[in-house]
């Protein structure tokens, strides 16, 4: 599937009356929003890495044709910095390995404080093996002024720049750097917040039709789950991806009503 579309998490319990039926035990959820989406990215392995046998848990959970990203260990990205990555990229893989073909890309993002250094991401990245793709999401500016040295190092790697909303604005560049891409929506500005505005939507699709052929394959995850915002915005961006003649994967055909409606 081209474009895959779903939400950074699935164990919200707002989201109750929203994706999930009001009565529906917990221990379903991801039953049920595996039935709805496509794909998820799963936020859970940077707080703390699950064992091998629970990401093979929530494969069998799992529809074939499933995706779910992974987000690397912060034990890896915030508290080693990426300094000495073989073991814990290897015991992040080690263990992901559970999910056999329901593996989607990896996620590095790296820390606001987290200045550029190169060398450093060049290093964690060769660590990790050549048939899994790695997203990086990094946030201090110093890393776009250096860009030739940036690009350089994820292109080598098969590597896709996150690109990132904040506030219904890019706050990445939105540069290529591989066959695939990795985009991220962190909240929009619209009521109820941190909702996305349908103009805002349209651009992001936009931006991405510009940048990939339909048949490149594009990872979409909204991160923004505070009431169900997620759930709905992940919603509206496929059918203004689909409008523009994009193929994209499943999302809820229609959920229910919200206190405020989205009139921008």
């Amino acid at each position: 599937m081209p474009m895959l579309v779903g939400t950074s998490g699935w164990q919200y319990k707002d989201w109750r009356g929203v994706l999930y039926p009001p009565k529906q035990p917990q221990r379903l959820w991801l039953e049920e929003y595996a039935r709805q989406f496509a794909t998820v990215e799963n936020n859970n392995a940077f707080y703390r890495l699950p064992s091998t046998e629970v990401f093979a848990s929530w494969r069998q959970r799992t529809p074939e044709g499933f995706v779910m990203a992974v987000k690397a260990s912060r034990y890896l990205t915030h508290l080693k910095r990426l300094r000495d990555p073989e073991e814990p990229v290897g015991r992040l893989m080690g263990r992901a390995e559970g999910l056999a073909d329901r593996l989607g890309p990896v996620l590095l993002q790296l820390p606001p404080n987290f200045r550029q250094d190169t060398d450093s991401l060049d290093t964690c990245l060769r660590c990790f093996p050549g048939t899994v793709r790695v997203a990086v999401e990094l946030r201090h500016p110093s890393w776009w002024e250096a860009e030739s040295e940036l690009r350089a190092v994820l292109e080598r790697h098969g590597s896709a720049l996150c690109w990132a909303d904040r506030w219904s604005r890019p706050v990445t560049p939105l540069w290529r750097t591989a066959s695939w891409g990795y985009v991220r929506f962190h909240g929009g500005i619209t009521e109820p917040p941190p909702r996305y505005g349908r103009q805002a939507l349209k651009s992001w699709a936009g931006r991405i039709t510009d940048a990939w052929p339909d048949e490149a394959e594009v990872y979409v995850y909204f991160n923004n789950d505070l009431g169900g915002a997620a759930v709905v915005d992940a919603m509206k961006f496929a059918r203004a991806a689909a409008a523009l003649g994009r193929t994209v994967s499943r999302t809820p055909p229609a959920l229910p009503p919200t206190p405020a409606s989205d009139t921008t």
